[in-house]
């Protein structure tokens, strides 16, 4: 055999290790996940709160207790976290919004929002409706014409 093909078959066989690794991880992860949120679901409760303010802050700028910057990882510590303060039954707390969430918090109105413990997982107006935010164009979206003539 040639050089060139021991090369390619040993590149192969990393390849292939590599993501039968990456599959059972992703496993593992995938049930982690269903079980914090299973764990979430029977701990969520419905409050009334007025949201003071909302930030994208890194978890040591947050104001969050201690004990909870201790328990996450030292990768998600340097990331920024969608942060909420709200006054929540006569108390002003520093609460932590779902991603897909984030964006319909209003500032400043009173709202209900499903918590479970410091995390924020649904927010439902109390009068009237949420204001959608804007959808954003992607990059390439801003160069298309007809998207423009059909409008």
């Amino acid at each position: 055999m040639s050089t060139v093909t021991i090369v390619l078959l040993v590149i192969l066989a990393v390849l292939i290790v590599a993501l039968v690794v990456l599959y059972f991880w992703g496993k593992r992860l995938q049930k982690r996940q269903a079980e914090s949120e299973a764990q979430m679901e029977a701990t969520k409760q419905t409050v009334s709160m007025l949201v003071i303010d909302k930030k994208m802050l890194r978890m040591k700028d947050s104001g969050l207790p201690q004990i909870v910057i201790d328990q996450t990882p030292k990768l998600m510590r340097r990331s920024k976290m969608p942060i909420v303060k709200a006054r929540v039954q006569g108390r002003i707390m520093t609460l932590v919004a779902d991603q897909k969430i984030y964006p319909l918090i209003p500032v400043k109105k009173e709202v209900k929002a499903v918590i479970s413990g410091i995390y924020i997982m649904d927010v439902k107006a109390i009068r009237g409706q949420l204001e959608k935010p804007p959808v954003k164009k992607k990059w390439y979206e801003k160069f298309s014409f007809k998207k423009d003539k059909e409008a």
